[in-house]
C-alpha cells in the first residue's frame, strides 16, 4: 500500500501523487458508493497499484471546484478594469473562513491607477491588513510577481476573485509554463468557464494550484446567520465584550462591534457588508423554508 496526495481527477480515473514524485492512474473501491465515500482532488489517499482504498480525513473541502484540504485561498481583486469592490471583497473573505480556508487578498492591475488614487486604496486596505495578508500586484513588475511565487511554495492553493480580474493572467505571469487561456472565464459573477473539463492540482513554484476557475458559488445557502461571528477576525475580538454573548451586532443594545464602527476603529464599509450579507442569509432561509 502507498499513500499520496490526488492531483487530478478525469472521466473517473484519478491521478495520485506519492512522496516520492510518481504519479499513478488508480480508481476508488466500488463500495465507496455506498458508503458515500467521495474521493476529491487534494485528498490523502491509500492505494494500492489499481485502487483507492481509503481516503483520509479533510480539514477542508469545497464543493465548486471539488477540491479538498486547500491550504489558502487567493482572492484576485483588481485595483482597476474592473473597479475595486470591497462588497465583494467581504463575500469572498466571509465564504473562505466559512470554509476554514486561509485568504490571501491579492490587488492586481495597479498599473493603471493613477498614484493618488492607488495610495488611497492602500490606506483603507491597511485595516485589512491587521488581519490577513494583502498585497498589491502588476503582470508588469517583476517585483510583486517574485512575491506571489512565494506564497505559493509548500501550499494548496486555488484561486478565485472578481471576474475580469486576471487571475489567468496572474497565473500566466508566474508561470509562463501554464499558458491558461485569459478571456475564458463568462461574465456571469462566480459563474466561472475555464478551458479545461476536468479538476487538476498543478505544480507552480513549489506549491499546487487549482487549475479551476476558482469559487463559482458566491451564495450563502448552506450558512446561518450565527456562523458569521466567526467568519470576521476583527468582530470576533470585540464580540466577547458586547452585553449579550450570542450578539448578532446588529440591532442587539451593548454592542461592542457598533461602537466600534462608531467610533472608527471598524470601517463602517466593512459593518455595512456584514449586515448585507446578514440579511441576504436571512431571506435565502425564507425561501427554503417555504419550499
Amino acid at each position: 500500500m502507498k499513500k499520496g496526495r490526488i492531483i487530478k481527477l478525469i472521466g473517473g480515473q484519478y491521478t495520485v501523487k506519492d512522496e516520492q514524485g510518481k504519479n499513478s492512474v488508480v480508481k476508488p473501491l466500488g463500495v465507496f458508493r455506498h458508503q458515500e465515500i467521495d474521493p476529491k482532488v487534494g485528498d490523502i489517499v491509500t492505494y494500492d497499484d489499481n485502487s483507492i482504498v481509503a481516503v483520509d480525513e479533510r480539514v477542508n473541502a469545497l464543493i465548486r471546484p471539488p477540491i479538498a484540504n486547500v491550504d489558502q485561498a487567493i482572492l484576485i481583486h483588481s485595483a482597476k478594469s474592473p473597479a475595486f469592490s470591497f462588497f465583494l471583497l467581504d463575500r469572498f473573505l466571509t465564504l473562505v473562513e466559512h470554509e476554514n480556508i486561509t485568504p490571501v487578498i491579492i490587488v492586481t492591475k495597479i498599473d493603471l491607477m493613477s498614484e493618488s488614487a492607488l495610495e488611497e486604496l492602500k490606506q483603507t486596505m491597511q485595516y485589512y491588513a491587521q488581519f490577513y495578508q494583502v498585497y498589491f500586484t502588476s503582470v508588469h513588475q517583476a517585483k510583486s510577481l517574485e512575491i506571489m511565487k512565494a506564497l505559493l511554495v509548500d501550499k494548496v492553493s486555488v484561486f478565485a476573485g472578481q471576474t475580469g480580474s486576471g487571475k489567468s493572467s496572474l497565473l500566466n505571469a508566474i508561470d509562463v509554463n501554464l499558458s491558461i487561456k485569459t478571456g475564458e472565464i463568462s461574465k456571469a459573477l462566480g459563474r466561472g468557464k475555464h478551458t479545461t473539463r476536468h479538476t487538476e492540482l498543478l505544480e507552480v513554484h513549489g506549491g499546487l494550484v487549482a487549475d479551476t476557475p476558482g469559487f463559482s458559488k458566491l451564495d450563502f445557502y448552506d450558512m446561518e446567520v450565527e456562523d458569521l461571528l466567526h467568519c470576521y477576525p476583527d468582530f470576533s475580538v470585540l464580540s466577547e465584550t458586547c452585553k449579550f454573548r450570542m450578539c448578532l451586532h446588529i440591532n442587539e443594545p451593548g454592542c461592542s462591534v457598533k461602537k466600534a464602527v462608531e467610533s472608527g476603529a471598524i470601517l463602517p464599509q466593512r459593518y455595512e457588508n456584514y449586515k448585507l450579507i446578514h440579511e441576504e442569509i436571512k431571506a435565502q432561509k425564507k425561501i427554503y423554508r417555504k419550499k
